[in-house]
């Protein structure tokens, strides 16, 4: 298991497409099999910066959905709506509790 962490920073008038965007596919993702969990975070001092924190069981299952319709349609939709471009990071848990 693994999680993958992903900044976005948006034009502030596009949060909230964004947003209303991100709670009609949250679900779709939820339940892409190999993903785990899923939550999308706000930055408290930027509003236009967010992250979506996410746990996968295995690197191909974050592969697959990256190569599937789900996901080329939600990107295609979020990615113009950044005001710089995504940051990405896969990351393994050392420490838990």
């Amino acid at each position: 298991m693994f999680t993958r962490i992903v900044k976005m920073e948006f034009e502030s008038k596009n949060v909230p497409t964004f947003l209303a965007n991100f709670d009609t596919v949250k679900s779709k993702i939820r339940n892409f099999p190999g993903c785990l969990f899923l939550e999308l975070y706000q930055d408290k001092k930027e509003p236009t910066i967010f992250f979506t924190y996410s746990k996968w069981e295995h690197e191909d299952d974050l592969e697959n959905y990256r190569q599937s319709e789900l996901f080329k349609g939600v990107w295609a939709t979020t990615k113009p709506m950044f005001r710089s471009k995504a940051q990405a990071w896969s990351v393994d848990t050392l420490y838990n509790g």
